[in-house]
């Protein structure tokens, strides 16, 4: 059984005591990072923190297995927190759980658990993962539209606006929870925003970006209103994107500054930067794990189509963020690909993977790229080596199942069920019919 601290297990019970808690909410995600769960009351919850409830893994998307059915799910008990948004009678709270087999060994489909596997590996060298995303997301009328509540784009003040009363109250929303919020404000496309959350380490980010982006639809759904982190939900405008900043610790110091790099990059920041860019092809289908997510990667819409980097170029897979003096223990990397829907469990496993490659196997980071890849000749790309990424989910299908690195940092149940998913799901979709079909040949084949 995975160890609990007994100060963590002290303070969820006196929490839900002292504030009236009568319903605990106990969540994981399966693979696909769609968020599940179910609730106890307050009576089962001390047995829970030590045992663990039980619950038929065959019912979760990835859990299945023919000798492993039933499974438990034991809180973790640093993630206890009251739901603002419930009665504060009978109070509500959520705790995320770790899930366990039968003889209490953690359960290698859990994706909570892959990541752990990951950061464990990074920990065995003395780093500690850090991840900062950046998550966009739309407002909508409705579900049933894409009809938008504004028609502002990036940094408009403009009032009012019903979205900039929403980005607000979920802001207020997240600070109640024990989330730090770095900033906020309205993306580039109409009805587009963006929160920012403060860095931290890579589990706690990952229950965090969960519990994100079920605060966005909550308040949206309060209100009458509807918040989609589909990654491209209307043609001729941006996507939703969650470029994701990164760097590695050892104590207090952050290992990617490098005082004689031209870019202030460490070796080390180097060799992880270049670990993301030789294994970008192979971790596409993890960090843009929908047919939709290709719809966003494509020109002129801010979002990577090469494997490149830069320091101010934003179309660019990975930007390395100016450097400003004194600021050495904020070095990071920007990885630009990742979409808001994928499951930043397996997102981040597989991106801390790359990069751990990257550093064990010393890759060289290419030059940066002064120009655009958008800017230059076919010939001019295959003269540098200028790799695109997949372009759609079949593509990206064929190059992560001869993976050795991705396989790896999934373990194989997991490996093997997300790439079956993926099969399943591009062939359904190459069975439709779409409204451009329609309108394109009909009238005249």
């Amino acid at each position: 059984m995975l160890e609990r601290n007994g100060e963590a297990v002290e303070y969820a019970l006196r929490e839900a005591r002292e504030n009236d808690v009568k319903f605990i909410r106990l969540w994981f995600t399966d693979i696909l990072g769609n968020i599940k769960g179910f609730a106890i009351t307050v009576e089962e919850l001390e047995n829970a923190l030590t045992r663990g409830m039980g619950f038929d893994g065959s019912a979760i998307e990835g859990y299945a297995r023919e000798d492993e059915r039933d499974l438990y799910a034991l809180p973790d008990p640093t993630t206890f927190n009251i739901l603002p948004w419930r009665p504060k009678t009978n109070a509500v709270a959520r705790m995320f759980c770790d899930i366990v087999t039968p003889d209490e060994k953690p359960f290698e489909g859990d994706p909570r658990n892959v990541l752990r596997r990951n950061l464990e590996r990074a920990s065995d060298k003395g780093y500690t993962y850090y991840v900062a995303p950046e998550i966009e997301y739309f407002y909508f009328k409705d579900e049933k539209s894409t009809d938008f509540l504004d028609s502002s784009e990036y940094f408009d003040q403009i009032t009012p606006n019903p979205g900039t009363d929403l980005r607000r109250e979920t802001v207020l929303t997240l600070e109640e929870l024990g989330i730090p919020v770095e900033s906020s404000h309205h993306e580039a496309a109409p009805s587009q925003h963006e929160i920012d959350l403060r860095h931290t380490d890579a589990l706690t980010m990952a229950d965090t970006v969960m519990t994100y982006k079920l605060v966005v639809k909550e308040i949206a759904s309060s209100h009458g209103y509807f918040a989609s982190f589909m990654p491209k939900p209307a043609s001729g405008i941006n996507g939703n994107g969650m470029h994701t900043q990164m760097s590695l610790s050892k104590g207090d110091e952050n290992i990617f500054y490098g005082e004689n790099d031209k870019h202030r990059l460490s070796d080390t920041g180097r060799q992880f930067c270049a670990g993301l860019l030789r294994h970008a092809r192979e971790i596409t289908l993890v960090t843009n794990q929908w047919v939709n997510s290709y719809k966003r990667l494509v020109p002129s819409y801010e979002a990577p189509t090469y494997v490149t980097w830069a320091e101010v170029n934003r179309s660019d897979l990975i930007r390395i963020p100016s450097y400003k003096p004194g600021r050495e223990s904020s070095r990071r990397i920007e990885y630009r690909a990742p979409d808001p829907a994928c499951n930043p469990y397996l997102a981040f496993s597989v991106m801390l993977s790359a990069g751990l490659e990257g550093i064990e196997k010393k890759y060289e980071l290419p030059e940066s790229l002064e120009k655009s890849a958008h800017d230059m000749t076919s010939f001019e790309l295959e003269k540098l080596g200028i790799e695109s990424l997949p372009g759609n989910l079949w593509e990206a299908i064929q190059v992560t199942e001869q993976s050795d690195l991705v396989k790896k940092a999934l373990g194989r149940d997991v490996f093997n069920s997300f790439i079956e998913n993926k099969k399943i799901e591009w062939d359904r979709y190459s069975g439709q019919i779409s409204q451009y079909e329609l309108d394109r040949y009909l009238p005249t084949l």
